[in-house]
């Protein structure tokens, strides 16, 4: 009894020292992802004294800490205005990414067609070929068609550019669709354009959400060409309106409201996030599963 006893008694304690060591990496992992993000937080609340403090002050008083970053932030400059362009921007080209690539993945993953790979291989290329190579050739086309100052020119980029992304991994999710339902559907009297609009896309809502959302990020945050193409004030993004705020001042750097800002433009992404969180967590479950 007594060496079983003790055997139990080593289990449990091997048992909690894994228990341990996961929490301690999960906490470490947490800390070490979310430092930065945090910092950036706190350095938008901070008094400029506190930020140029030496040393660092990690952990302000009440009295160092302040509201005037964002106040200035949104009376200063058209901040709303640059929310809004990025919002137009990356809603529509998301929106169209997902209108042009859902059909073609539904066709590369269903239907029969001739020089498939072929095809496969070039969405592939184009997937991985650096976008910022194409941005000479993007400037002569935008000047031959006086696109300049124009949310064309960076709607029809953005969605050639997230395009690729998009057909292969939904083509990924309509693979593993059961071909029963749309064999039934088929005996039903459906074509192929009513299995995709009726069958096949509302059972992948979580992995078109995902997609969305990786779109949706990717020209939200694009700054080459939002910088070169759009040259109005009130026609400009969140990443070069707030690479501006950080070239206003000579002979200091606005360290609160670049914070300010940077914190501000990622607000929506946080709660688009959120919103769709369920949906997010269901069509990467699915994709790991499937895969």
């Amino acid at each position: 009894m007594a060496i079983a006893q003790q055997s139990s008694s080593q289990k449990k304690s091997r048992i909690n020292t894994k228990q341990i060591m996961l929490w301690v990496g999960v906490v470490l992992t947490l800390i070490f992802c979310l430092a930065p993000a945090l910092w950036q937080v706190l350095t938008s609340f901070k008094v400029n004294e506190a930020i140029s403090a030496i040393p660092n002050v990690y952990f302000p008083a009440p009295d160092q800490l302040t509201w005037t970053h964002y106040t200035q932030l949104f009376d200063r400059y058209p901040f709303w205005r640059y929310i809004f362009n990025s919002a137009l921007v990356s809603l529509t080209s998301t929106f169209l990414c997902l209108i042009a690539g859902a059909p073609a993945a539904y066709a590369l993953a269903r239907l029969r067609l001739p020089g498939e790979q072929i095809v496969l291989g070039c969405v592939l290329v184009v997937s991985l070929f650096p976008y910022v190579l194409l941005f000479l050739g993007l400037l002569e086309v935008v000047k031959l068609f006086g696109l300049g100052n124009n949310y064309i020119a960076l709607i029809v980029p953005y969605t050639g550019i997230n395009l690729p992304l998009t057909i292969l991994v939904l083509r990924s999710f309509f693979q593993q669709l059961p071909k029963d339902l749309e064999d039934s559907a088929k005996v039903d009297g459906y074509n192929t354009v009513q299995m995709l609009l009726k069958i096949v896309l509302p059972m992948t809502i979580p992995a078109l959400v995902t997609t969305g959302i990786l779109t949706f990020i990717f020209a939200w945050n694009e700054f080459i060409f939002a910088l070169t193409f759009i040259t109005q004030n009130e026609m400009k993004t969140i990443p070069v309106a707030v690479a501006q705020i950080g070239g206003t001042s000579v002979f200091e750097i606005p360290y609160g409201p670049i914070a300010a800002a940077t914190v501000a433009g990622t607000l929506p992404l946080i709660v688009l996030v959120l919103l769709f969180q369920r949906r997010i967590v269901q069509g990467i479950t699915a994709g790991a599963v499937k895969g």
